[in-house]
């Protein structure tokens, strides 16, 4: 469990500011960015000054003095794709895969996403906060400082709106940025097999406009796959979000390659995530456009998948890529940063300074967020604390090094 530190305002001095000194500062400005013997100055809910200690100006050494001990900071995680809201749960289909079921013995069971889908319906909004709030507490013990959370289990106009409030309520609740994505085309419900282009008519753009109108989303999603929906559906989908002002992401190129990532470039999308089938047009048309490549080793293991996403490829040619955990009940049971860092080196072959920059610098870039991400003057002050020397401990541990203590917005109340 980290230690909580609250940093408070100094009752007098119009300069009512922090001193956090004696660390090894991983600013993540051009790769890791390490100041030794660094410090930071927090003023507020920002950043007011990082660098050596030796550096220092004159005016900022008469402040309130926190010593981190040589420990290592970093800025606060950023989780940037978790299907965090949802009821129910899905051990019991993880079981049956394991002894051989298919995924079609395990939907005649009555499991599969839309078990997910149907307790999610039967609970209330109050249920749905309680049953994800052991979730987000799992993430932000593992560093989170800002979690985005998408719906998309509820699939009627109702219950994904249900589900963006709960995702609110969760931000009101903990001291945690949550940036809420509108994910309705996540799945066709049976009432409208065959009829994808009906749903979205009928589900997701009511369900969009209503979020929109009511300040629940600040983004839309979509599951772009032969499973889900159609590039067509998801360009008629994604059309209307752009009339609203809304920024796009999208799954794409998980299990086959249907070219979304490059229909999601084409449109100025903020992420293209999963993308183990990624071709090079796909990543091409990212390059060109600047979205961010959404790597989630946690549903690629949890399903023991075989195809790996092109991350030297993407690399290659300059596509920044994040880290994320896919936080989901069926595919990604997974709720620590510093694990998917883990997963994303051993398994993609990333290197733990990029994993480190797709857990903060690019995964603040996927949500289209400007201000976090990095220990500069000016951003938000959002930082860990670690019990580590080196940034590469972060995924060379496997589920990290211990989290001594997090700051969130320049503080963070017990």
């Amino acid at each position: 469990m980290c230690r909580h530190i609250t940093l408070k305002r100094r009752q007098k001095a119009s300069l009512m500011a922090i001193l956090l000194h004696n660390a090894t500062l991983a600013t993540m400005e051009g790769g890791y960015g390490l100041v030794p013997r660094g410090a930071v100055v927090i003023e507020g809910d920002a950043i007011l000054w990082a660098g050596p200690i030796a550096a220092l100006p004159a005016g900022l050494s008469n402040l309130s003095h926190h010593d981190a001990e040589g420990r290592l900071v970093t800025p606060g995680l950023i989780d940037c794709h978790t299907h965090v809201t949802y009821a129910g749960s899905r051990a019991r289909e993880f079981e049956m895969r394991l002894q051989g079921a298919s995924y079609e013995e395990i939907a005649r069971a009555g499991g599969g996403i839309l078990s997910t889908v149907s307790a999610t319906r039967a609970a209330t909004e109050d249920e749905i906060v309680a049953q994800s709030l052991p979730r987000l507490d799992a993430l932000i013990a593992s560093g989170a400082t800002t979690v985005e959370v998408k719906s998309g289990y509820g699939l009627t106009v109702a219950d994904e709106l249900k589900l963006l409030r709960a995702a609110r309520s969760l931000g009101r609740l903990r001291d945690v940025e949550i940036r809420t994505t509108h994910l309705a085309a996540h799945s066709i419900p049976p009432e409208y097999k065959g009829r994808a282009m009906a749903y979205i008519d009928e589900v997701a753009i009511p369900s969009l406009w209503q979020a929109k109108a009511d300040g629940l989303a600040d983004a839309v999603d979509a599951f772009c796959e032969g499973i889900a929906f159609s590039p067509e559906d998801v360009e008629h989908l994604f059309t209307y979000a752009q009339g609203l002002g809304l920024p796009l992401k999208l799954h794409a190129e998980q299990l086959s390659n249907l070219h979304g990532a490059a229909l999601a470039a084409r449109m100025g999308a903020l992420s293209a995530d999963h993308l183990e089938y990624l071709g090079l047009d796909g990543i091409a048309a990212m390059a060109a456009s600047g979205t961010v490549a959404v790597i989630l080793p946690g549903a690629f293991y949890t399903l023991r998948e075989t195809k790996l996403p092109p991350t030297a490829e993407l690399r290659a040619a300059g596509v920044p890529m994040a880290v994320a955990t896919d936080l989901n009940p069926g595919t990604s049971p997974l709720a620590s940063l510093p694990l998917a860092m883990n997963m994303a080196c051993t398994l993609f072959r990333m290197t733990p300074e990029e994993a480190l920059l797709g857990t903060t610098v690019h995964a603040a870039r996927a949500l289209g967020l400007t201000d976090r991400g990095r220990i500069a003057a000016g951003l938000r002050a959002d930082l860990c604390l670690w019990d580590a020397d080196h940034p590469s401990e972060l995924s060379y541990l496997i589920g990290g090094p211990r989290l001594h203590a997090r700051i969130f917005g320049g503080h963070l109340d017990a």
